[in-house]
């Protein structure tokens, strides 16, 4: 089955699944590859920088390029590349590169005890939230591609981008 078919989630917007393509702390940027229908290795960051969260996407969804919805979730351990995760979206990331308008909806898993607290964004390491923002400030710097970013928004804006995905499918 196409992994971005999967149901978005138990209860979307305010619980999702994330599909897990680049596991917290990795450089080597996988894409799931939907006509392949399996995970392939798109490129290594050229920038000595890890990914700061598990990074993936929000199957049965539809971003404004086109992509399935992006998601960061905050994690106790490391996971994999393929991993399912239950989440609680809690923030919205904006940033642009070079292909326009890129959101990034932060969230927390369901079952895991370190986040069962964590509600919204204003509960986030603020310390945590400016290492993303500044890995996605320069991890495309040494490919000569240019990013900016734009700041946060909470969890009802990452609520309402991802409901405004779900329709556009």
């Amino acid at each position: 089955m196409n992994l971005t078919q999967l149901p978005s989630g138990p209860q979307p917007p305010q619980v999702v699944y994330a599909v897990i393509e680049i596991p917290r702390g990795g450089r080597n940027k996988y894409e799931y590859d939907a006509t392949l229908e399996l995970f392939r290795l798109d490129r290594v960051l050229y920038s000595a920088v890890h990914y700061p969260a598990a990074y993936g996407f929000i199957p049965s969804t539809q971003a404004a390029d086109g992509d399935p919805v992006d998601i960061l979730v905050m994690t106790s351990e490391p996971t994999f590349t393929g991993c399912l995760i239950e989440v609680r979206p809690v923030g919205l990331f904006h940033m642009q590169d070079e292909a326009g308008a890129d959101e990034k909806v932060l969230s927390v898993p369901t079952i895991d005890p370190h986040y069962h607290e964590v509600r919204e964004l204003a509960q986030v390491s603020p310390h945590f939230l400016r290492e993303v923002e500044h890995f996605f400030r320069i991890y495309k710097e040494l490919e000569g591609k240019p990013v900016e970013t734009l700041g946060w928004e909470g969890r009802i804006a990452a609520e309402e981008a991802i409901q405004a995905c779900l329709k556009a499918r």
